[in-house]
């Protein structure tokens, strides 16, 4: 289980990589990030909904999805308040790798529920760390005179996905409520992803019903890839 999960871990990590290299080419415009944003947040939740939850419920265990989910939550608001708090570069870098390296956490938890639940969050998150990339980039790049330094800073800050991943990997060796549990808070995980960051930074950049639309293009996209497969 550890070396397929470890292997798609490489693609995240390729589009980290491909946003930055955008962002120092050629920035995208405000549109088409919130219309990415979008498609992401219903990628992101459609695997959420379709591989995740559903294996909570078949491993029914009530306190431990409880207990899980719960500290999945205050995990997540711990991690907004310390973006929020976050100034200067050192600061804005600390708070990215840690939500990286969540992401990565919740990647090694999905292959955990299974290859089909592992798979279709790696496109999931792909989306979302594209434009990660993009925006440490933009922000770096203010700070930082030489672009082999922003590179190379953004590239380190990437192998924290799949380090995340290979934490998660021993999971699957523990008793079922254990989990269970952590497979919900991989979940409140996932749902505050979408909630409180995508769809809020997105609806911070020009909207319309088009770019809206790319939210439901996202989730029933996903809900077709998981019917083929």
């Amino acid at each position: 289980m550890l070396m397929p999960a470890i292997a798609y871990t490489i693609i995240p990590v390729a589009a980290v990589m491909a946003g930055a290299l955008l962002s120092l080419l050629r920035r995208p415009s405000a549109s088409f990030v919130s219309a990415m944003q979008h498609l992401a947040a219903g990628v992101v939740f459609a695997a959420a909904a379709t591989e995740i939850l559903p294996q909570i419920k078949h491993d029914a265990s009530p306190f431990a999805t409880l207990v899980g989910g719960m500290i999945g939550v205050g995990v997540m608001l711990l991690l907004k308040e310390l973006e929020g708090r976050a100034k200067g570069p050192v600061a804005m870098l600390s708070a990215v790798g840690i939500d990286i390296l969540v992401d990565g956490l919740v990647l090694g938890l999905a292959f955990i529920a299974g290859q089909k639940a592992g798979v279709l969050l790696t496109v999931a998150l792909t989306l979302e760390v594209l434009f990660l990339g993009v925006t440490v980039t933009a922000e770096l790049s203010e700070t930082l005179a030489s672009k082999l330094r922003v590179i190379a800073t953004v590239f380190g800050l990437s192998l924290l996905l799949p380090l995340g991943t290979t934490v998660a990997m021993p999971v699957a060796m523990l008793p079922t409520p254990v989990i269970v549990g952590l497979l919900s808070f991989g979940l409140m995980a996932l749902l505050y992803l979408v909630t409180e960051e995508l769809l809020v930074e997105a609806h911070e950049r020009p909207d319309s019903p088009l770019i809206s639309a790319m939210f439901f293009v996202g989730f029933l996209g996903l809900l077709l890839i998981d019917e083929l497969m």
